[in-house]
């Protein structure tokens, strides 16, 4: 290794480069972070293309990010003007243009250098010690993740599927082993054999999932938590019929359409220019209020509904009003269930002023904080007695907390 390699200054701006691809959304793993520094002993650093081709066959995992990874490497590994003796340095030539290298120091760069545009794109994934990263992201919190475990998280919130429990409608359908009588199809199939009911008709009440209706908190205090809340919304909506789904921060809004999107990305981005409120005030009563005038006869289905409140429980208005509003959403619905970030602490308290209002009448008050209370949550809701509640559960109260 030459000198300049071994300078801590240059391994220091080494990790000042993995961090900026990171915060840019590229996922670097500690892994990949490793063999790069120890390909930096296998060429020359004085030398750009070796530099660019290394970096771009160990550290970029995805083509879509190509062009990403291309800007943040010219802005970074840059030749100051002195040293270059004043002529501007220029940026490298696209790697599918460029004249094959004298150098090819391992195989992973050669795949780089060979890559075209219509090549089919292959994920590579790190399996070493997935089992341990993937238990420790069970119990870590949301809010202390970086942004490649938040990048983890998301992928792995998209592939939970979730049920729901079910209940018995009003309409009926045809059962050979039901326990009523269907006497009109009865009676039609009498008058095929002179009025002689030779056969009888069964049926049975219909059997269907729940509706299952969505408020999520986006203001400043949960600003940490909105886009995971929607990645959780989506994959709701795609394992789930009968979901609605709206947020609310000064204000309500209604995403439900925009979630329906098979493409995750264009979802959130749709659902986000939807809403215009964005980490702003929390007006929880006010939007409470809005959702039962304008939504609640829609979406709750004759009180069959169970509603997902998620917040943290501040609020900027008069705290009467969520009272008021609690109240008549919890006459319509099956279950009223509050998920709450904060509940994750072990020292956690609500004795803010929105939050105790709502309290009395919450069945379940269960924490959001991180994964396993995710997977809490939806053993919770596909164990839901088709009973209604009588009183608010406490029982789910600590549940999740020594994660």
């Amino acid at each position: 290794m030459s000198s300049s390699q071994a300078d801590p200054i240059f391994l220091d701006n080494v990790l000042l480069f993995l961090n900026m691809l990171r915060r840019a959304g590229i996922p670097v793993s500690t892994d990949q972070a490793i063999d790069f520094a120890r390909a930096l002993e296998m060429i020359d650093i004085g030398r750009r293309e070796q530099l660019y081709y290394a970096a771009r066959g160990l550290l970029l995992n995805r083509y879509e990010n190509m062009r990403l990874f291309d800007t943040i490497f010219n802005r970074f590994w840059r030749v100051p003007a002195a040293s270059s003796g004043g002529r501007r340095q220029k940026a490298p030539i696209a790697p599918r243009h460029q004249p094959k290298p004298a150098t090819q120091f391992n195989i992973v760069t050669y795949m780089a250098y060979r890559a075209r545009q219509s090549d089919p794109e292959i994920d590579v994934a790190d399996k070493s010690q997935t089992f341990s990263d993937a238990e420790l992201l069970q119990t870590k919190e949301f809010s202390a993740m970086t942004p490649e475990e938040l990048t983890a998280v998301k992928q792995l919130i998209r592939e939970m599927r979730w049920q729901i429990s079910l209940r018995q409608t009003r309409r009926r359908v045809p059962d050979g082993k039901g326990d009523l009588l269907h006497l009109r199809a009865s009676m039609r199939s009498a008058t095929k054999h002179g009025g002689v009911p030779l056969h009888l008709s069964w049926q049975r009440k219909k059997i269907k999932q729940r509706p299952l209706v969505l408020l999520a908190d986006i203001s400043g205090s949960m600003e940490k938590y909105t886009r995971l809340l929607l990645q959780f919304f989506y994959a709701v909506s795609h394992s789930l019929q009968q979901v609605e789904s709206f947020v609310f921060g000064t204000s309500l809004s209604r995403i439900t359409p925009h979630l329906k999107i098979k493409n995750i990305d264009r979802a959130l981005d749709e659902a986000s220019r939807r809403v215009v409120d964005w980490s702003s005030g929390t007006r929880i009563g006010p939007s409470l209020q809005a959702f039962n005038r304008q939504w609640s006869r829609r979406v709750l289905r004759q009180k069959g509904a169970i509603v997902l409140i998620i917040s943290d429980g501040w609020e900027r208005g008069d705290v009467s009003l969520i009272k008021q509003e609690m109240a008549y959403l919890r006459r319509r619905c099956h279950r009223l269930i509050w998920l709450n970030p904060l509940l994750g602490k072990a020292t956690y308290q609500p004795l803010v002023e929105g939050m105790a209002a709502a309290l009395p009448f919450v069945d379940d008050f269960l924490p959001i904080h991180n994964l396993q209370s995710l997977n809490a949550l939806a053993d919770h809701l596909g164990s839901l007695d088709a009973r209604r509640s009588v009183r608010p559960a406490t029982a789910g109260l600590r549940s999740g907390l020594d994660a």
